[in-house]
């Protein structure tokens, strides 16, 4: 049991990280029903600001400064190349988010260089005791600084004259243009946001290990949690994320000894498995909205 506990910690650790960057997906989407591919180059390019900004600034400081730095670049990319594709097939502006994505990862790449650059956390691979259980301080203070972020995320959207601006326009864009709501501020928003917790959520993943030009593919995973959770659901991308990680997290730990018949590295491609099942029972996500449509 302290082993299966330990596991499902770490799991929710590494779900934290798929978390935010379905987030950035879901906020994305909701605003301009376009799926953005461009958010693994963006947590890339967080987490090698980071690296860079923290031999200055200090750790903490560097996480905040590199934030608002790819959430500027997020704000450049959405005005020069999304923004003229408005009206657009939406296949079109997705494809164009996929070159975003090539293009800024050719140029975070020689920031990388060959070597594996480290992001400057306090944490490494320390472990702290929780009673009888001990888990990497990391995991933690992913678990912690999720949390937070996702409150502060919903408080914006409830309480906050943007935050309304935007589910409105998420809701509906013409209506919402009859109201005064400025729709282009709702898409440059929406990937600011994006941006922000790409940048926190690439960080984390290189908490310890490091980052290279290879990382990524990590936030591919953040696919399937978006599909497990609903398309347009922020709290299914949280839900989606954190699922998505434990189920991987059990399969590193227990495939070998239950089923060897899988082979190795099957945890690799659990986050689809999981999301083709999910699509067979609920084909909207665990969380999203279900559409009819009357023919």
């Amino acid at each position: 049991m302290k082993a299966l506990l330990e596991t499902v910690i770490r799991g929710l650790g590494n779900g934290s990280v798929y978390a935010l960057l379905a987030l950035g997906f879901v906020i994305i989407y909701k605003a301009t029903r376009v799926i953005s591919f461009a958010q693994p180059a963006l947590m890339l390019a967080g987490a090698v600001a980071v690296s860079y900004l923290a031999e200055v600034t200090g750790f903490y400081a560097a996480v905040l400064l590199a934030g608002l730095l790819i959430a500027g670049v997020a704000l450049a990319v959405e005005r020069v190349a999304i923004r003229p594709m408005v009206g657009r097939p939406v296949f079109v502006v997705a494809i164009i988010t996929l070159g975003v994505d090539i293009v800024v990862r050719v140029v975070v790449n020689a920031f990388i260089g060959r070597d594996v650059r480290q992001v400057g956390d306090p944490w490494g691979f320390d472990q702290v005791a929780l009673g009888p259980l001990v888990v990497q301080q990391r995991w933690l203070a992913m678990l912690a600084v999720t949390a937070v972020l996702v409150a502060l995320l919903f408080a914006f959207f409830r309480y906050t004259r943007y935050g309304l601006a935007m589910r409105a326009a998420a809701f509906d864009q013409e209506t919402a243009l009859a109201q005064g709501v400025s729709v282009g501020m709702v898409f440059a928003l929406s990937w600011g946001l994006a941006g922000f917790l790409a940048a926190v959520a690439g960080t984390f993943v290189g908490t310890g290990q490091g980052i290279e030009q290879g990382t990524w593919v990590i936030a591919l995973k953040a696919l399937p949690a978006i599909i497990v959770g609903g398309l347009d659901s922020l709290g299914g991308a949280v839900a989606g994320g954190l699922v998505v990680g434990v189920v991987e997290s059990l399969f590193q730990s227990y495939q070998g000894e239950y089923a060897p018949w899988l082979g190795q590295n099957f945890a690799v491609v659990t986050p689809y498995v999981v999301m083709l099942v999910v699509l067979l029972v609920r084909p909207y996500g665990l969380f999203g909205t279900r559409e009819v449509e009357r023919v």
